[in-house]
């Protein structure tokens, strides 16, 4: 079992194989975008399932894969075979922006992914092309579509909530979401990165609650959702469920089971601190053997924080935004 100083059972693996992103969120990513690294750079996908059986090996069941935008790692869905072959990991799970889902949803199914996230801010195309920059609304929507079609279920759709760009999108997101069968989950605008300077558009996800208990009977959902820490609703009127991620107003951190694998393999405990050491060297020396990697993952999530209070640092090269670790 894998723990931390604080007793914290780690057993949720972000697993970031890209910083790139075919997206420029106004809140993650600057115009200019991230610099590529070499591919010598990053990890292989032997390396990567090599850390990801350590993880297994020392009690992580779920695994996310993440970006950047994931789908733009060549060949993802061997990758996704290839981790499924791992003994102890039983969710695999991807996040994505959707653009390129439509594409790729059917082969990803078969290669064995568990479940999708998308990432969807806003219905209204002329503001989805403002906030990512210059994206498609009807790409999203056709691989969400193409999604539901293959089978993957229950599918969420993260948004990130932002006064002025689409707080006065509550209801009709919700109602998307519910006409669509996908559970909707709001998520406070976080001061990392970009976002340090969009902090005059933070509103708390409890503001959309009480939006939505103006109209709607909402009660506690009752059960977990998957392994995060969102907070859900039962929404009667629409048979609909709805969640909440309080990061900022309410962290969750004496709860966090979470531990991020960056791309080029930095071991990163928490999304508000930049301080990372990496595993690259380790995997490529010879004569590593797999109980090294082990005690180095072991060794590592002891120095995990008991909060996230590095929200208040000032930004570091090493993470300069969600698309270097995540999210």
């Amino acid at each position: 079992m894998l723990c931390d100083s604080y007793q914290r059972k780690i057993e949720y693996l972000r697993l970031s194989v890209t910083d790139l992103c075919n997206l420029r969120c106004r809140y993650c990513m600057p115009l200019e975008g991230a610099v590529k690294k070499e591919r010598e750079d990053i990890l292989s996908f032997e390396e990567i399932c090599r850390v990801v059986s350590a993880f297994a090996r020392l009690g992580v069941k779920t695994v996310r894969l993440t970006g950047g935008e994931p789908l733009l790692r060549k060949d993802l869905p061997r990758l996704v075979a290839m981790l499924r072959e791992i003994p102890g990991i039983e969710e695999l799970l991807l996040t994505t922006n959707g653009v390129l889902l439509a594409g790729m949803a059917a082969e990803l199914k078969r290669a064995g992914l568990t479940r999708v996230n998308v990432h969807l801010d806003t219905l209204n195309a002329e503001k989805f092309s403002q906030i990512t920059r210059w994206g498609r609304l009807a790409e999203v929507l056709a691989g969400i579509k193409a999604a539901r079609e293959v089978g993957f279920s229950p599918i969420k759709l993260n948004v990130v909530l932002m006064k002025g760009w689409n707080d006065g999108e509550i209801e009709d997101l919700l109602r998307f979401a519910a006409d669509e069968n996908l559970i909707l989950r709001w998520i406070e605008l976080m001061p990392i990165g970009p976002g340090k300077d969009l902090q005059e558009n933070f509103l708390p996800s409890a503001w959309v609650l009480e939006r939505l208990r103006e109209k709607y009977h909402l009660s506690p959902y009752g059960k977990r959702l998957g392994r995060g820490p969102a907070e859900y609703f039962k929404v009667f009127e629409l048979n609909a469920v709805v969640g909440f991620i309080h990061a900022v107003s309410q962290p969750f951190c004496e709860q966090c089971n979470r531990v991020r694998l960056s791309a080029d393999g930095r071991v990163q405990d928490c999304l508000a601190y930049d301080e990372s050491e990496g595993l690259l060297e380790l995997l490529r020396r010879p004569g590593t053997e797999d109980s090294d990697i082990d005690g180095k993952i072991a060794r590592m999530i002891q120095v995990k924080r008991p909060d996230h209070g590095g929200f208040l640092m000032p930004a570091c090269t090493a993470t300069a935004g969600m698309y270097g670790i995540g999210g």
